[in-house]
């Protein structure tokens, strides 16, 4: 069947503020090789708090980073990478390394960076005169729970030093961000009602019924493409809505309700959460953010999972590929109360001559978690038969290279970092022990991104790190 090309950019848009991406369908390429220009530019930064301390991530796959394995072929693991000091008092490791995350510049303050991070850097040279029309420009979201210094969560920075885009940490606010919302008074129960019975989508039904009607100008194979999508995105709108309101959606434990804003920081002395709980409400924000880059709404931003310096006190057992690795309990295990029963205490007690369990565990379980969301990723093709984590730039990081205090070399010398390709930019398939400074690290990165910016003060002398590149 012959069938008329359609545009990259082709949306369904419908009454207000809604606007729903389409998949990548064989009608958007026009000739039968397809252009590599129908790949768009990404960027986006994965920030986990805490970090993996050197002599873990030395151990490769057979340690803590386990749960990546499965995408080694798709990342470039770094080893060896030095970020700077940015808490000039010398007081806050966690600080240190989280701002240094991504920007490798000393923030301005306790609510600015230095400076750009390195996907803001590449987002304006991929689209100097701003992003196209419908687009979000840049998504920040993240299930984090620990507050303070704002570096410790926003990993996303325009040059000034502001952030980038409003932090997004409940499901309900990204999907809105992100699709969009219908009109209704909410200060009204009916409305309220009559909201989680009907679907944005269904601002959309004239174009989704042309689409996948006679008329179309799609082949049977594409049309199937679109229904599914949609009924994809109805399901999320359906488990963002029900998750804040603790009824439907998929099942969760008692007390499942996860808080948010300063109820989750009480005074810095921590929270008592689930793994159960805080995995729930992080995939569903994966899966969120992971659809709004597969429907092309967004092509650049910041993801975050735990904040740096994290004060939660964990229960649950935790399994892994059919097996269990540990069983949850901060406080009981650490024989503490308030911050000091938290996890985050097992970074600071940590000693490369003992075993680290509960620390292991802990770095297990968020490899496993930023694993769920760039599989989420792996999953879909784009014209040059690449995936979508293939095609993008995604860098992981985190804070520290060990967590003690009393050594701030050690802190902030080897933090782990990893990319994917960016559509064949960067070697992946390796872990690397890389020995270069983060800066001249993400500069290379930029370089090879095709930006025409730099990070770090103008002055320095950089290096250009090629054995990252393809």
């Amino acid at each position: 069947m012959k069938t008329t090309p359609i545009n990259r950019r082709t949306m369904l848009r419908g009454m207000g503020a809604t606007t729903i991406g389409l998949p990548f369908l064989e009608e958007m390429v026009s000739a039968a090789q397809p252009d590599e220009g129908d790949i768009p530019v990404r960027a986006f930064n994965v920030f986990f708090g805490l970090g993996i301390p050197k002599p873990l991530q030395s151990e490769g796959f057979d340690g803590v980073l386990e749960p990546l394995k499965p995408l080694r072929e798709k990342l470039l693991i770094m080893r060896e990478v030095d970020q700077v000091r940015c808490d000039e008092s010398g007081i806050n490791a966690h600080f240190d390394g989280a701002s240094g995350a991504f920007t490798a510049t000393a923030p301005n303050g306790e609510a600015k960076s230095g400076g750009a991070s390195l996907e803001q850097v590449i987002r304006r040279g991929a689209h100097p005169g701003g992003m196209p029309s419908g687009m979000v420009p840049t998504l920040v979201g993240g299930t984090y729970f620990r507050r303070s210094r704002i570096s410790r969560y926003v990993h996303s920075y325009n040059p000034d030093g502001t952030v980038a885009a409003t932090m997004q940490e409940r499901p309900r606010d990204l999907f809105e961000r992100v699709f969009g919302t219908i009109s209704v008074d909410d200060r009204d129960p009916d409305a309220r009602k009559a909201r989680l019975r009907r679907s944005l989508l269904d601002s959309v039904i004239d174009e989704y019924q042309y689409y996948t009607g006679k008329n179309s100008p799609l082949g049977s194979a594409s049309k199937t493409r679109i229904t599914e999508h949609l009924e994809r995105i109805r399901e999320y709108e359906q488990r963002a809505y029900s998750f804040e309101r603790g009824k439907g959606g998929p099942e969760r434990p008692p007390r499942s309700q996860v808080l948010h804003g300063g109820s989750a920081d009480p005074g810095g002395q921590g929270i008592d959460i689930t793994l159960e709980e805080l995995t729930t409400e992080w995939r569903l924000m994966a899966d969120l953010y992971a659809l709004a880059i597969e429907t092309d709404r967004v092509r650049f931003g910041s993801l975050t999972f735990l904040a740096a310096g994290e004060r939660i006190r964990l229960t649950g057992n935790y399994h892994y590929d059919g097996r269990k690795i540990f069983t949850f309990d901060d406080a009981r295990q650490q024989n503490a109360t308030g911050d000091k029963g938290c996890s985050h205490e097992w970074w600071h007690k940590f000693n490369e001559n003992r075993k680290n369990e509960a620390l292991r565990a802990h770095a297990h379980m968020k490899m496993r978690e930023v694993a769920y969301f760039l599989q989420r990723l792996g999953e879909t093709k784009e014209a040059n038969n690449r995936s979508i984590l293939e095609n993008s730039l995604f860098t992981l990081s985190t804070e520290s290279g060990d967590g003690r205090h009393n050594n701030v070399k050690r802190e902030l010398s080897g933090v782990f970092h990893a990319i994917t390709s960016a559509n064949g930019r960067f070697k992946t398939g390796e872990i690397l022990d890389v020995g270069a400074e983060g800066l001249d690290v993400y500069n290379t990165m930029i370089q090879a991104m095709g930006a025409p910016g730099r990070l770090g003060p103008g002055n320095r002398e950089g290096q250009i790190v090629d054995q990252i590149r393809a």
